[in-house]
């Protein structure tokens, strides 16, 4: 059976996690879908491109999954809790696009056994291995870097309203990462003033982000959920734009740059 993700360990204690890059949807699960639904709209789209080469570079790990997220979310709770109370909420299994319509045909949504299965099968796996590469990487360097990366369409009434800043820091508020680390990352957004930017605004880190972020057992966490618009067309079909991509790159790579060199307090 494949691996429902893959995982290139890297040489220094940052490691990428990408949950919403994959597309796939399994053939004997296709039929519950409505037809949208198979082209995977609210994947992000072209992550791996867009860091490959920094990450290469820096030397770090990188875990990305294959399916898509209208199978499982990999950063939602595996109790299905809501992130943000209070707001629109997508589910462990989604049940409707980020524009708020069915993702199912009728009666075909996932029932309680389908969804344990799907934690089994895909949602289990990834962070077993992200939990491992988490202890290894710490094992090596004594601490370790998580950097979970995402993207969205800049504006999606159902999810928030108005225009989405383009970078928007996530660190649970400051709890999942050493106070130092939400400080420095934030003073390279606010530096620059090509891109709108904000920290724990209306994306403060997903279920990735609060899990492993755990500064007292030396694991530190960032989500960065970034607006598509920054690297690619935000409609159908989604395409890379390399040039757009080579303008934020370099502020993409100052930010995991200052990441990777915090050090603890002696």
């Amino acid at each position: 059976m494949t691996a429902p993700f893959r995982l290139r360990q890297g040489r220094t204690p940052l490691i990428i996690s990408m949950p919403h890059v994959g597309h796939e949807i399994p053939e004997d699960q296709q039929h519950r879908y409505v037809p949208r639904a198979l082209a995977s709209e609210d994947t992000d789209w072209h992550l791996e491109q867009l860091y490959g080469a920094i990450a290469e570079e820096l030397g770090a790990s990188l875990i990305v999954p294959r399916y898509s997220r209208y199978l499982i979310d990999l950063n939602r709770p595996p109790e299905d809790t809501p992130m943000y109370p209070g707001a629109s909420n997508t589910e462990l299994c989604p049940t409707r696009f980020f524009t708020g319509e069915p993702l199912y045909q009728d009666g075909q949504a996932p029932d309680e056994a389908e969804k344990d299965r799907r934690r089994q099968r895909y949602w289990l796996p990834y962070h077993r291995a992200l939990t491992a590469e988490m202890n290894r990487v710490k094992s090596l360097y004594g601490h370790a870097l998580l950097f979970d990366a995402h993207s969205i369409r800049s504006e999606l009434p159902w999810l928030f309203e108005g225009k989405l800043p383009d970078l928007n820091l996530g660190t649970a508020e400051g709890r999942s990462c050493d106070p130092a680390i939400t400080q420095s990352l934030g003073a390279v957004q606010a530096a620059q003033q090509d891109y709108t930017q904000v920290v724990n605004g209306r994306f403060k880190g997903g279920f990735i982000t609060r899990h492993y972020g755990q500064p007292a057992n030396g694991w530190h966490a960032v989500q960065l959920e970034m607006c598509q618009s920054c690297y690619m067309n935000e409609t159908a079909p989604y395409a890379y734009e390399p040039a757009l991509a080579a303008r934020v790159q370099p502020l993409l790579r100052e930010l995991l740059s200052t990441y990777l060199q915090w050090k603890p307090a002696a």
